[in-house]
């Protein structure tokens, strides 16, 4: 008996649908601020309000981590929102256009392990490699940002192969 790949996973140059990939990448990155939110005002002594600042200290500078300035924001809050939001999009674009050019889209099984996959990368990349940077990240290592993360990446790639056109996949 032999096994016919109707879809082998390799690499072959196909465009995404660039803006279902961008608004996976919106509505995955709003989901993975209210689990952030979540976690940090269930589970830190520091309250919500920290993770949007460490969030903001990437466009504002590293002074608006000093604890006379945690509280509630609105200016760090919108600035959070803004570069968490930019984010998502871009890595909404990055994971359609791996899921696009692997033939991923066809088969949600492949798509939710490639979007756990991405979490994954995602977390190792932002805090663990980008910490030589942005050494304030370093304290958001720990199980729950990498569930978070991984969250991320499966509810990315689910939205967009459930709201790719049908005549993009394939």
């Amino acid at each position: 008996m032999e096994l016919e790949l109707h879809h082998p996973h390799h690499w072959e140059r196909r465009r995404p649908h660039w803006q279902t990939a961008a608004v996976a990448g919106f509505a995955a990155g709003a989901l993975l601020m209210v689990l952030e939110l979540i976690w940090a005002a269930s589970m830190s002594d520091q309250g919500p309000w920290r993770i949007p600042h460490l969030v903001a200290a990437l466009m504002l500078g590293p002074d608006i981590l000093k604890p006379e300035v945690l509280g509630f924001s609105l200016p760090v809050v919108t600035v959070a929102l803004a570069t968490h939001y930019v984010l998502g999009i871009a890595f909404g674009l990055v994971l359609g256009f791996i899921i696009a050019g692997f033939h991923y889209d066809t088969d949600m099984a492949m798509v939710q392990v490639l979007g756990a996959l991405f979490g994954l990368v995602l977390y190792l990349v932002n805090f663990h490699g980008l910490t030589a940077f942005f050494p304030w990240f370093a304290e958001l290592r720990g199980w729950g940002t990498l569930m978070a993360h991984l969250a991320f990446g499966i509810a990315a790639a689910l939205l967009y192969w459930k709201l790719a056109p049908p005549h993009t996949r394939g």
